[in-house]
């Protein structure tokens, strides 16, 4: 199964795999807790996708040298570590899974395949300012988008309005740096950059805390 991994720095890796079906044999490194769940995953794509993420957080960690804890969701759906120490996101989309690490900062990792049907949809999770400011271009919408689905998955909480809360400063299709910030609920003001870039026909967005 091939892998992209990338160190951010000393603290942090990101990795992308190409979803394929991986034999239970190939995921020893799971917990018992994981195994169970693993187990437990009837739809054959959906088992496909969850393992891929694992495997790249796996791999994530080794380029840190760091052994692989076990993770699981807690009450906001976040995957969280089970040795109680670093932070972690996970993401699939169509062909791809990846998941990135840091040891000391919450992550938030997303992907998504550019497809025309967002321009539908802006409205429902853009504002208005950033409606100004994006071409009608279904890559411009779906940078948008998973820039705003990675800081999400960063701050961790339910009851965040991608339209109302989390606002994007004004970026081209070029840009490879987002810059955005939740306002409006308890996190007010916290300002995140996004790294962006493309994969084929998929977008692929991270930013740290």
């Amino acid at each position: 199964m091939q892998t992209k991994i990338e160190k951010i720095d000393s603290h942090s890796a990101f990795a992308i795999k190409i979803i394929e079906e991986a034999a239970p044999e190939s995921l020893p490194f799971l917990s018992f807790r994981e195994k169970l769940s693993y187990a437990n995953i009837s739809h054959p794509e959906k088992k496909k996708e969850w393992a891929s993420a694992r495997l790249a957080i796996y791999e994530a960690l080794q380029s840190l040298q760091i052994p692989y804890p076990g993770f699981f969701k807690d009450e906001h759906g976040k995957s969280q570590s089970m040795a109680g120490a670093g932070y972690v996101s996970l993401t699939h989309t169509q062909g791809f899974a990846a998941a990135i690490f840091h040891q000391n900062t919450p992550v938030g990792i997303d992907m998504d395949v550019i497809r025309e049907k967002i321009l539908s949809i802006g409205p429902r999770f853009l504002a208005k300012a950033e409606l100004d400011f994006l071409e009608k271009d279904p890559l411009h919408y779906t940078m948008a988008w998973s820039a705003k689905e990675s800081i999400f998955k960063c701050q961790g909480k339910k009851g965040v309005s991608f339209r109302e809360n989390i606002l994007l400063e004004p970026f081209s299709t070029s840009d490879q740096l987002i810059k955005g910030r939740i306002h409006g609920t308890e996190f007010s003001d916290h300002h995140y950059t996004i790294k962006a870039q493309q994969l084929q026909n998929t977008v692929l967005t991270y930013t740290v805390w």
